[in-house]
């Protein structure tokens, strides 16, 4: 059975344009350029896994006519990956039991100590979430819609960042971790996934020189720049870059 990776909000931190209507060096005429902060969705047939649960998360499901949540696996700790964690609720009421959550012990404690009313049971207000701590391989949903993962740990600054791998997929929105290019499982991929947030660098994240770097050692049949700033205009970087790259969009769809 087919699947389908949605890229659900492909913007850095702030989103373009920012809250003070900061839309930076992105033409704000080209629909491509509004981006939400980063999520996504692996479909397969009835499961479907969220990538994180950004603070746009409603939005991004409903504007992706998303209805139904299986799982949830969570790159990092950041805000940006996780403030929506409690906009869930509905799915708990709507399936009546908890949705499993994924990530590493650090990533956990912080959705624990933040969102603590979405883990404990008490009057009128159940615990809509159960934790786990993400295994180095693990499968995700059943029979022909199951999904098989990998999962590589990777510096993200002063944190690390999770790598999910599945169907010759690799996501990774936050890293600054270039010994990715020695990583077998990252080689010859169909598509990678990546991090990349801005021409100038940074300590925590990928330049587009990096990821252009990577895109020649690991050798992907197709890469795809997420987390971009607000320096990276969408028509900008069709012009410069590779056949095999191009620059992530709030709606993408990837195949599986």
């Amino acid at each position: 059975m087919n699947g389908e990776l949605i890229i659900l909000g492909c913007g850095y931190s702030l989103g373009v344009p920012r809250i003070d209507g900061f839309w930076g060096k992105c033409n704000k005429n080209n629909k491509k350029n509004l981006r939400s902060r980063c999520s996504a969705v692996i479909k397969k047939g009835t499961n479907n896994i969220l990538i994180d649960t950004s603070p746009d998360i409603r939005n991004q499901l409903n504007n992706n006519k998303i209805q139904n949540i299986s799982s949830v696996i969570y790159t990092h700790e950041h805000s940006d990956q996780t403030n929506g964690l409690f906009e869930l609720r509905p799915f708990y009421w709507k399936n009546k039991k908890p949705i499993d959550i994924y990530g590493n012990r650090k990533t956990i404690k912080s959705l624990k100590e933040r969102f603590s009313f979405c883990f404990e049971n008490k009057k009128n207000y159940p615990a809509i979430v159960k934790s786990h701590i993400v295994k180095k391989k693990f499968s995700l949903g059943s029979s022909k819609s199951k999904i098989k993962f990998s999962s590589i740990n990777v510096k993200h600054g002063v944190t690390n960042s999770i790598i999910y791998i599945f169907e010759k997929l690799a996501y990774l929105s936050d890293c600054n971790d270039l010994s990715i290019i020695n990583f077998m499982s990252l080689k010859n991929l169909n598509c990678l996934v990546i991090d990349c947030l801005k021409i100038d660098n940074n300590f925590a994240h990928f330049t587009l020189e990096q990821c252009l770097f990577i895109n020649e050692m690991l050798k992907p049949k197709k890469m795809v720049l997420t987390n971009l700033h607000t320096d990276l205009d969408y028509d900008f970087l069709l012009r410069i870059l590779p056949k095999n790259v191009l620059p992530a969009y709030d709606g993408l769809k990837i195949n599986l």
